[in-house]
């Protein structure tokens, strides 16, 4: 029996963990609605939507190297932009000697999966899941990072023609 094969979906021998700007997408098992509501253009996050954002925020409290851009919770998913930022610091444990290493942007984004999905589940969501992996796009020069957050920003007001939104305006 042949084993299926993920397509890698990070670039090959790129290290993760330079100083960039990154692009991230990480959404919910099954693309389910979790989070919240798109209601008149705005995102309305319900609790579990609440904690997604709090814990998302956490990240740059945790990792002094990390800078947090413009993101937005939709109902399914998480679109934000990261800057890891030359950093001699990770607050997350002990280092008993030597410089602490800078985590790589998978190593960050399980940090947020692991700690939000802890949180949800604390919250009654027993069967919450972020969906295996995430996708990434490193942002290349400030006309990338520009494009990127409006994007973002216009992210809720385009959710009612989005095709994973069950209420989608345009049905194809």
């Amino acid at each position: 029996m042949f084993e299926k094969r993920r397509k890698p979906n990070r670039l090959k021998g790129y290290d993760y963990s330079r100083s960039k700007h990154y692009y991230v997408t990480v959404c919910a098992q099954d693309r389910g609605h979790h989070f919240g509501r798109v209601e008149n253009g705005a995102m309305n996050l319900n609790g579990v939507g609440e904690i997604v954002n709090e814990r998302w925020g956490w990240l740059s409290e945790r990792y002094d190297y990390v800078e947090l851009d413009e993101y937005v919770v939709m109902p399914n998913h998480l679109h934000g932009i990261l800057a890891i930022r030359p950093g001699d610091a990770d607050r997350s444990r002990p280092v008993p000697t030597g410089k602490a290493k800078t985590k790589s942007l998978s190593e960050l984004i399980g940090a947020f999966k692991t700690t939000s999905s802890k949180r949800i589940r604390e919250g009654g969501l027993a069967f919450f899941q972020w969906q295996r992996s995430f996708h990434d796009h490193v942002i290349r020069d400030d006309e990338d990072l520009n494009r990127v957050r409006e994007y973002i920003r216009e992210n809720p007001a385009r959710w009612a023609f989005d095709e994973e939104n069950p209420e989608n305006q345009v049905k194809g």
